[in-house]
């Protein structure tokens, strides 16, 4: 979605894809969300024991039994995937119930997960833990940029977003030279590599990018590569339009 005109560019937008940890920036706007009732929520800490680790935790492993507050949580979930921190959040919110509840009460329906990590669906054939890219990049849009949070949430989630350190060679790879990428990046068997972003240049207004790519077999190759290559493609087309991009 270039915001800049509105144009769009779609390709199997409104087919169903193994979300994987995209659904995380879900998960902690759900949480923000709750924040504007309680103002101290994110300061609440959240004491868990080393067999809560599942999977990818290399901020959470590091605070066993001293325990997180809700805002470290989210910062460790969005900058750096940590299972455990985003289990922690949604737990706290109600569970995997409560993120798709709020991705239904911003729109998104096909947004379904119903696991915790790291037992997210990525087998292609199976549709729960999916939603559309078209979906996800609307509900992106809706958080990073619209009026879903508050201007101080939104602040903080991009700030994270912007210091997400596991998308350096997604769409990071592929926007022109001198844009800015806060994005969230998913990553699974299947060979699937995703990542949605927002992206912005000092001369022009955002694009809000979300591809979702996998194969056919269990063990395929994540493809770090057409993700950005698929980014280039975007930006190329848009500048057609819109002469911004390149300047």
């Amino acid at each position: 979605i270039n915001t800049e005109n509105n144009q769009i560019i779609a390709y199997r937008a409104d087919e169903l894809f193994p979300v994987q940890s995209t659904f995380k920036v879900i998960a902690v706007a759900a949480l923000l969300n709750k924040s504007k009732k309680d103002k101290n929520l994110l300061q609440q800490k959240i004491i868990y024991s080393s067999q809560e680790l599942v999977g990818w935790v290399p901020i959470t492993k590091l605070h066993v039994n001293e325990g997180m507050t809700l805002a470290a949580l989210s910062a460790a979930t969005i900058s750096y995937s940590d299972n455990t921190a985003v289990n922690l959040i949604m737990k706290k919110i109600g569970g995997p119930q409560a993120v798709t509840d709020f991705a239904y009460s911003i729109g998104n329906k096909t947004f379904n997960v119903v696991h915790y990590e790291a037992n997210l669906n990525s087998d292609p054939k199976d549709t729960r833990d999916t939603s559309t890219p078209k979906d996800m990049a609307i509900s992106l849009e809706k958080i990073v940029l619209g009026n879903v949070l508050t201007p101080t949430d939104k602040q903080l989630l991009l700030s994270w977003l912007n210091n997400n350190t596991t998308g350096n060679q997604r769409i990071r790879a592929g926007v022109p030279m001198g844009w800015i990428v806060a994005d969230k990046t998913g990553s699974g068997s299947y060979g699937i590599a995703n990542d949605i972003a927002v992206a912005w240049s000092p001369a022009c207004k955002p694009i809000v990018l979300a591809i979702y790519t996998n194969q056919k077999s269990k063990e395929a190759k994540i493809r770090d590569d057409i993700v950005a290559l698929v980014t280039k493609a975007v930006f190329d087309d848009f500048a057609k339009k819109n002469k911004c991009i390149y300047s």
